[in-house]
């Protein structure tokens, strides 16, 4: 069972990963001829470097964040997560998903890292590109993080880990880093 779960996790989450921001990105590009705002503003070269510079800051981010969850382990649970959605299956039901609670590294200063990453990566895109839709996207896929998916995504984990993570989603902002004061 769980190798059908890893095999269906491992080909279907990037699927549909991609699916969703191809969506985000088309939704972006109608805002911004529907709002008349311009296709680009002419970044010039400084604002363009520094699109890079958030880009390459963004990989080592990532590449922080899954010291602490492998890729694989990422893509089982969002599967599992996401297919009780499908199956309309209630969130305790724990559904093979046995890690432990990650507190450690990214997951010290926000409880959702990978939305994080994924957010800044559109951020440094618009930089780098100059695409104004880039921003509208980035703007729009925050919003859908914090909102739906995150929302969603906790019920399971208070219903996996209970009262240690309440108390870690007490401490810890849930996307954007810094906007809640951690006790010492």
């Amino acid at each position: 069972m769980l190798k059908s779960i890893k095999t269906k996790a491992l080909l279907l989450v990037p699927l549909i990963v991609f699916v969703v921001m191809v969506v985000f990105f088309a939704i972006g590009y109608l805002i911004t001829i529907f709002l008349r705002i311009p296709f680009s503003f002419g970044f010039e070269l400084p604002i363009r470097l520094l699109g890079l510079l958030v880009l390459a800051c963004v990989l080592l981010f990532f590449g922080w964040f899954f010291r602490y969850r492998k890729p694989v382990d990422v893509l089982i649970s969002t599967y599992v997560t996401f297919s009780k959605v499908k199956r309309d299956a209630p969130l305790q039901k724990l559904s093979g998903r046995t890690e432990p609670l990650v507190v450690q590294g990214p997951y010290r200063y926000v409880r959702h890292p990978l939305y994080l990453g994924v957010v800044l990566s559109m951020l440094s895109l618009f930089l780098l590109l100059d695409y104004s839709f880039l921003l509208v996207s980035a703007i729009l896929s925050l919003l859908w993080f914090n909102f739906v998916v995150a929302n969603f995504e906790e019920k399971e984990l208070r219903a996996i880990f209970g009262e240690q993570y309440e108390q870690y989603s007490k401490e810890v902002p849930k996307i954007i880093p810094f906007t809640k004061r951690r006790k010492k």
